[in-house]
């Protein structure tokens, strides 16, 4: 329910106490009248800029005299409370006539407005005019901070610094200069930028410290950040580049080894870059090159001692004097060991006698060397050495690829898994020697270059391969052990350690399955029926040809699979069957005959014999 606005023209009469015609104004008078109802009154009309005095400042808001009947009332809430700190009574303040009598009679003023009046027109300008503004940061607000410039405006994070900015809080309270970089009165946004501000004031300053440097000049500066290449110094608001490199003459892992932020120092200019604004600083040059003055006895060729200075994955680096160092690279640490990690025998500090290789004082480099100190063992290798040569060793080292064999202390040679045996199939060396065995073996190659050496075990007997066709010829009957069964055949050992294959067609009539005729471990008689030196090949078979007088070999043979009777029963069969004729005849029953004890026809030994023939051309083919 709304209240109804009560004037004094509804319930207030005025009687004139005169009534003279005669009472009228010229017009000077009415001008003069209207003159000073203006210089009262003029000045009281609703949302003009008045300057006040403050009266008091009580709970209800801001007493301000501004020359009226009454007083006029700001509220606390427009105030910021920054700048109620400021507000003392007897001060002048702006304010707008916000309402000149309420329905309390009160006259009603507002600081808040009068501010963002002024603030406006001042951004305006400054805005047009291209010029910084100042303000304090109130408070947080999403992505950046609320400034109060007279009138709020937003500094987005990415605006505060020429650097990233993580914390806004050290910002809150603090008095910014700031560009203002976009204004939209209609919206009330208003966008600034410090970081613009500040990029502008640095670039003025670096091109007064640039104007005033040259190249040669020794400077001070304080050491601004460190990094993994080098340190920026700060000269004066300008950062310059002291290069990791240009810190020390001698040799440093890191830039924190030598100084810390924060640090004064004194460098010296080496490069200017006006257009782009660098600056290049040397440390060391402030010293003299100790490479120029280095001793004379030093040369190459000759013994010196260092101190390592580093290690590193490729070698060490050795102080040979003071500023000085050389580089003694992996592979020249040692002749016959082969180092991985040189932190197991080095460490930092230890001193270390060392022969130089080469010297660049020029380019300021230095090879060193530890294992030139001695003679090359490799020399000794081939004076003492032959290929063919037989040796005893102690096996340092067994692999997966073959054995290591000692020949004298650094030297080792390699026999590999391939010349361990003629006939052996050797799946690991290590089932047949250990760490400290001391074996035999033959040299068969020597590389001084590659700093190899070839051994051979096998090569000290003869190999059985090249004596094989004349030790077992076709149509030779051989014992052997058979070693391994296979879907297609077994594998049997002779004598000499060679293996021959009996193929699965080779079984005697009768029998399926190798199992049924064979057994791994047991020692049987077999036939060769093929024999290749160059594919180191032997062919072995069961259907052995046995006459009447050999009856030993029937009964050595009888042990094994065939004490079956299976020759006995391929006999029988060419008996009974003598009449047949040879087309009806399958290889299988042409097996073999053993000796009969009974008389036998013309008829039956024709038979035997054709059968016999038959069988050796099937296995020669």
């Amino acid at each position: 329910m709304s209240k109804e606005l009560l004037k004094a023209q509804q319930f207030r009469q005025a009687h004139a106490l005169w009534s003279d015609d005669s009472l009228q104004l010229s017009d000077e008078q009415k001008k003069e009248l209207e003159q000073l109802y203006e210089g009262s009154l003029g000045n009281y009309k609703q949302g003009n800029l008045i300057t006040g005095k403050v009266v008091s400042i009580t709970p209800d808001g801001v007493l301000v005299d501004i020359g009226f009947k009454s007083d006029g009332l700001i509220p606390l809430h427009e105030f910021a409370e920054h700048e109620l700190k400021k507000i003392t009574p007897g001060m002048n303040i702006e304010v707008i006539l916000d309402e000149l009598e309420n329905i309390d009679g009160t006259v009603i003023l507002s600081y808040e407005k009068a501010k963002a009046a002024k603030a406006w027109s001042a951004v305006m300008k400054l805005y047009d005019e291209g010029k910084p503004a100042e303000g304090v940061v109130t408070h947080k607000v999403k992505g950046g901070l609320n400034v109060d410039i007279g009138i709020p405006a937003f500094l987005p994070g990415s605006q505060i610094d020429v650097q990233r900015v993580t914390n806004f809080d050290e910002f809150l309270g603090q008095t910014i200069t700031a560009y203002i970089i976009k204004v939209n009165q209609k919206r009330g946004n208003v966008i600034i930028s410090r970081r613009k501000y500040l990029s502008e004031q640095r670039a003025e300053v670096r091109k007064k410290v640039l104007d005033t440097l040259s190249v040669g000049q020794i400077i001070q500066g304080s050491v601004k950040n460190i990094t993994n290449y080098g340190v920026f110094i700060d000269i004066g608001g300008v950062d310059g580049l002291l290069h990791i490199t240009d810190m020390t003459w001698g040799r440093i892992l890191h830039p924190s080894e030598v100084v810390r932020i924060g640090d004064t120092v004194t460098v010296k200019v080496l490069a200017l870059d006006p257009v782009n604004e660098k600056i290049s600083l040397g440390m060391k040059q402030l010293q003299g090159n100790p490479w120029e003055s280095l001793d004379s006895e030093i040369k190459v060729g000759s013994r010196i001692k260092g101190v390592i200075s580093s290690i590193t994955d490729y070698g060490l680096f050795i102080e040979v004097a003071k500023g000085v160092e050389g580089l003694a690279h992996i592979s020249e640490i040692s002749w016959t060991d082969r180092i991985a990690d040189l932190n197991k025998y080095y460490k930092v500090g230890d001193t270390v006698e060392t022969i130089v290789v080469s010297l660049d004082k020029e380019n300021r480099r230095m090879s060193l060397s530890i294992k030139q100190l001695e003679k090359n063992p490799w020399d000794v290798v081939a004076e003492q050495f032959a290929v063919g040569q037989r040796i005893k060793g102690v096996v340092s080292n067994v692999t997966d690829f073959g054995v290591f064999v000692q020949l004298m202390p650094g030297v080792d040679g390699l026999v590999h898994v391939s010349d361990l045996s003629w006939t052996e199939h050797v799946k690991h060396p290590a089932d047949m020697f250990k760490k400290g065995d001391t074996v035999e073996a033959v040299i068969t190659d020597i590389n001084k270059q590659k700093k190899k050496i070839s051994l051979g075990i096998k090569q000290l007997e003869e190999n059985p391969w090249d004596v094989i066709e004349q030790k077992y010829p076709v149509g030779t009957l051989v014992e052997g052990e058979v070693s391994k069964i296979a879907d297609f055949g077994a594998f049997v050992k002779l004598p000499t350690g060679i293996e021959g294959l009996i193929h699965v067609s080779e079984l005697p009539s009768g029998v399926q399955k190798l199992e049924e005729a064979l057994q791994v471990g047991k020692k049987y008689t077999f036939k060769v029926i093929k024999v290749s030196k160059e594919e180191q090949k032997l062919g072995l078979s069961l259907k052995t040809e046995e006459s009447s007088t050999a009856e030993p070999k029937k009964q050595k043979f009888a042990k094994g699979a065939a004490a079956d009777g299976s020759t006995e029963r391929a006999a029988k069969e060419n008996n009974q069957r003598g009449s047949t004729s040879r087309r009806e005849k399958s290889p299988h029953q042409e097996e073999r005959r053993a000796p009969s004890e009974k008389l036998k026809s013309q008829l039956q030994l024709e038979l035997e014999k054709h059968a016999a023939r038959k069988a050796g051309e099937e296995s020669n083919e």
